[in-house]
């Protein structure tokens, strides 16, 4: 009866120091793919920035009088007039490696710089539109997050609330609109918005 087991343990030590090795060999690849691609990233030159997806805030047609008294939206209000002095463009899902390669390594800060301020736009356009939303403002945040999510913001909660507030309208089929616009997210969390839309609709 030991010997069958014994010849088992040792076919599942040689598939196990099998797995392993190739395990190790896919990520000594993957590493030396990475640093050839991040060294020939550092070494691309500094190109045209002319074709980016620059993000203008369209303050016209966003609530801007609603609650402008109020200190906190106030505060909402100042953070996006100091952002729509510096470029703001969208890099979601894009590494910088990735980043570099397409417009060169000398713009890598520059590129940083603005996508941080995406970040910061797209928050900050979430956490306005939830306060409008809890004072009883609908269709102002409706607005303000419609906005958001034209950036492709992947904020779920952006998503989630502007689907409830359509449902509570009755507008099922803008709900419908919003799942493409999820799906084609370059995000992690695209599944998890379209998942998030579909339970809404149910």
């Amino acid at each position: 009866m030991k010997f069958p087991f014994f010849a088992s343990f040792i076919v599942f030590c040689l598939w196990l120091a099998y797995k392993l090795h190739k395990q190790r060999n896919t990520e000594a690849k993957a590493n030396q793919e990475f640093w050839e691609r991040e060294s020939k990233a550092n070494s691309t030159r500094r190109k045209s920035l002319d074709d980016l997806e620059y993000i203008k805030i369209p303050f016209e047609s966003l609530p801007m009088e609603v609650m402008k008294d109020d200190s906190v939206i106030a505060e909402y209000h100042e953070t996006l007039q100091q952002l729509s002095t510096s470029p703001i463009v969208n890099f979601t899902g894009i590494s910088n490696t990735d980043l570099k390669l397409m417009y060169g390594a000398p713009n890598i800060d520059l590129l940083s710089r603005y996508d941080q301020s995406y970040t910061l736009l797209v928050r900050t356009l979430q956490e306005w539109a939830e306060a409008l939303y809890e004072k009883g403002y609908v269709d102002e945040a409706c607005l303000i997050l419609e906005f958001a999510i034209s950036t492709r913001t992947d904020i779920s909660s952006s998503y989630k609330l502007l689907a409830s507030i359509y449902k509570d309208k009755g507008q099922t089929e803008k709900i419908q609109d919003l799942i493409p616009i999820a799906q084609n997210l370059n995000s992690s969390l695209s599944g998890h918005i379209v998942s998030t839309l579909s339970h809404i609709l149910e």
